[in-house]
């Protein structure tokens, strides 16, 4: 295996938000990252609607950690699609499977396009193109429904929660309770 450290040890930070307790070593091709404590994750980057199908964790949150940190260096020249690239070889080396693989790095490879407003788009080699159609197109058509299914159900799901926090309220004031009520929040994140 690449990576050189052992498990993955973190700490809670808030709802989202990890923090490495030990350090994580990854070998790659010709460079070693080095993720140091204190460094911070979210494991993977998944949308709360997306979730059933790619849990933020799994067989790939080291990868996912390591895509953070390669990630974190993009401002300091590091190349974004070399950080996809690396993730996706991570993940196969973590027997992450194919179809799996492939779609987790069309998604990162699309947020690299969107963070840099397209200008990624212009530098991108086309049989990487051709491999980023290849996979995000049928991706897409695979989760389109689920998704604006799911998203449908979230926020029917907090109308719920706030018809039932409206009636706390007026059953706290009106029982003159003490009883804190919390508010509902639309979660977007697992």
């Amino acid at each position: 295996m690449p990576f050189i450290s052992g498990d993955v040890v973190v700490r809670q930070i808030d709802n989202s938000m990890w923090e490495l307790r030990e350090e994580l070593v990854y070998q790659g091709r010709t460079d070693t990252f080095v993720l140091p404590i204190g460094f911070r994750t979210d494991f993977a980057s998944v949308p709360r609607q997306l979730v059933w199908l790619l849990p933020r964790y799994g067989a790939y949150t080291k990868a996912a950690i390591l895509h953070d940190h390669l990630w974190a260096l993009v401002d300091d020249g590091f190349d974004p699609s070399d950080a996809d690239g690396i993730f996706r070889r991570a993940m196969r080396e973590l027997d992450v499977p194919f179809t799996r693989r492939w779609m987790m790095w069309a998604a990162v490879r699309a947020a690299s396009f969107v963070r840099s407003r397209g200008a990624s788009l212009q530098s991108v080699h086309p049989v990487e193109l051709a491999q980023f159609l290849a996979i995000a197109i049928p991706s897409m058509f695979f989760v389109a429904i689920p998704f604006v299914a799911v998203t449908l159900w979230i926020w029917f799901f907090w109308w719920v929660e706030a018809a039932v926090y409206l009636w706390l309220r007026v059953v706290r004031f009106v029982t003159r309770s003490d009883k804190p009520v919390n508010r509902p929040r639309l979660l977007w994140r697992a």
